[in-house]
């Protein structure tokens, strides 16, 4: 089914989550729960299941394996769902995404490999995968490690660092703007703004692994670095190792005035042009065409269907922010 027109000349929601949610959810940019619903956080508990009240009926709901320490509930039937599966745009685990139009589909990528996410005349963007290879599978599992974002003549990094036994009370988030590293203090709400980029920020959102990135008019990311679990590990065969626990980010973005020619494999889901291909009743649809996608490296604009500097000043990007 093809995006209306009229779309592309409003602000584009893209949330990249791998289905656990940025913990402010006054500050994640999202649409309204669907009647009757409840987001729950059973693991923070310690465990699985959490009782609630839900249309005054008692309901006793479990978040799926996908995504154990939130979800939605859907009060009318006591069923979760991961939020990846209801907000447009969102990725989850082996890369899931959720285009505009709100269906979901794979985009497995390749490990230790970089694919452009959004190709925009004014923006870029990479992901970095990393992943586990399983020799009874055709593909790896992956998982996004970091993003490379282009802006004018700006490189802004934001990673998951490498961690071998994780801990939720330690920072493993890595960000970097223009090659040198950004530092924010650890308190919630804390801020460090860019003195070279008027409107570039990054905000605290909790004391660790949890932040905001803003450039005002072009984009507000929010960013979370979460671990692969052991009990993921298990269920799925994942093959964490002690040496290994497979840190990964939760992404969200909201993007301003993208064009209608923007691509990538999300972003290509905005163009007014867009049309569906996929399988919606299928389990797994799979988005193919690696090859267009690739990139040399997580800063490149060389992908097949790179957008960037094309018709357009790139200067007028942070003329914007100012």
């Amino acid at each position: 089914m093809a995006r209306p027109a009229s779309c592309m000349g409003a602000v584009a929601t893209v949330l990249v989550v791998l289905c656990a949610a940025v913990s402010s959810a006054a500050a994640q940019p999202r649409r309204p729960l669907p009647p009757n619903s409840r987001v729950i956080h059973p693991g923070r508990f310690g465990k699985r299941a959490q009782t609630l009240t839900c249309d005054f009926t008692p309901c006793v709901a479990t978040c799926p394996k996908r995504c154990p320490e939130e979800c939605l509930v859907v009060c009318s039937s006591c069923k979760t769902y991961c939020l990846c599966d209801f907000y447009p745009g969102f990725i989850c685990g082996d890369p899931c995404f959720t285009g505009a139009d709100g269906n979901n589909f794979y985009f497995h990528g390749k490990k230790d490999k970089d694919f452009c996410v959004v190709s925009d005349a004014n923006l870029h963007i990479n992901a970095h995968f990393i992943g586990k290879h399983d020799p009874s599978m055709s593909r790896d599992f992956t998982w996004i490690q970091a993003v490379g974002v282009r802006f004018a003549d700006h490189r802004l990094y934001v990673g998951a660092k490498k961690t071998a036994k994780w801990n939720n009370d330690v920072d493993r988030l890595e960000l970097a703007f223009d090659g040198a590293p950004i530092d924010v203090a650890g308190d919630i709400g804390a801020q460090w703004q860019s003195t070279d980029v008027h409107g570039l920020t990054v905000t605290r959102i909790s004391m660790t692994n949890n932040v905001r990135v803003e450039l005002k008019g072009v984009f507000d990311i929010m960013t979370k670095a979460v671990p692969i679990t052991k009990e993921d590990s298990r269920v799925h065969n994942y093959g964490v190792t002690e040496d290994d626990s497979l840190a990964h980010l939760d992404i969200g973005f909201k993007f301003y005035d993208l064009t209608g020619d923007v691509h990538g494999v999300l972003g290509q889901t905005y163009r007014p042009d867009y049309v569906n291909k996929f399988n919606v009743s299928s389990s797994m649809p799979v988005m193919g065409g690696v090859a267009s996608f690739v990139s040399s490296d997580i800063f490149a604009t060389d992908c097949k269907v790179a957008r960037f500097g094309r018709k357009a000043d790139i200067s007028m990007v942070t003329a914007r922010a100012n």
